[in-house]
C-alpha cells in the first residue's frame, strides 16, 4: 500500500472531554472546524498557535490526536 505523506493526508483534533475541534487541509489551505461545527479559514502560522500548546504540554487538559487519511477517505471524513 503507498502512502501519501502530505498535509493533507491528516486531520488533527484538539479538545476536551467536553469539545473537539479538528484541523485540516484542503485544496485552499488550512482549516479549522470548530467544537460548534462552523468552519474558519486558516494560516498555517495560526494553526501552530492553536496546535503547539496542546502538543507541548502547557495547557493542561488537551487532548490532542492526529490521524491519516487515507486520499479515498479524505473527501468524506474531513467533514
Amino acid at each position: 500500500m503507498h502512502m501519501k505523506l502530505t498535509n493533507d493526508s491528516y486531520v488533527i483534533s484538539i479538545g476536551t472531554k467536553n469539545f473537539t475541534e479538528k484541523y485540516f487541509r484542503d485544496k485552499d489551505g488550512w482549516v479549522k472546524i470548530s467544537a460548534k461545527g462552523n468552519k474558519f479559514r486558516m494560516t498555517a502560522e495560526q494553526l501552530l498557535n492553536h496546535l503547539l500548546p496542546a502538543v507541548s504540554g502547557i495547557k493542561t487538559g488537551l487532548i490532542w490526536r492526529v490521524d491519516y487519511v487515507s486520499p479515498k477517505e479524505s473527501n468524506t471524513s474531513k467533514k
